[in-house]
């Protein structure tokens, strides 16, 4: 089995429509402003073949853009939306979510913070 894996912007990046099988975005969204999430999604979908997968972890609740001065020894941004809105936003882009489940922050034993709970979801690219 091959992959790809490509660093860079998502917002900047460009690829070839229909070029992807599936694309995965853990932990990454809700560090972008929340104005550009839609628009995330429907690159997405763009890259994707039809029938494709993206499998990501989203936000259960909207909370208002924030910066944290110490997060793990470097400076965080934060901007998220709610379920509610990114299941609408997925959905204009294209996609059908097949299920999800709750995943917790991610950090491991290093995090002496509050449990984090994250929608992780799958979707799936119309098959046309």
């Amino acid at each position: 089995m091959d992959g790809r894996f490509t660093r860079g912007d998502i917002m900047d990046v460009e690829f070839e429509s229909a070029s992807f099988d599936a694309a995965v975005a853990m932990f990454v969204l809700f560090h972008l402003p929340r104005e550009e999430h839609g628009d995330v999604f429907r690159r997405v979908a763009s890259w994707l073949r039809p029938g494709g997968y993206f499998l990501a972890t989203l936000t259960e609740f909207a909370e208002a853009p924030y910066t944290e001065d110490d997060f793990f020894g470097v400076t965080m941004y934060w901007s998220n939306l709610g379920w509610t809105e990114y299941e609408e936003l997925l959905q204009k882009a294209g996609f059908t979510i097949l299920g999800g489940r709750i995943v917790g922050h991610g950090y491991g034993r290093m995090h002496d913070g509050p449990e984090e709970r994250h929608p992780m979801v799958l979707a799936q690219k119309a098959a046309r």
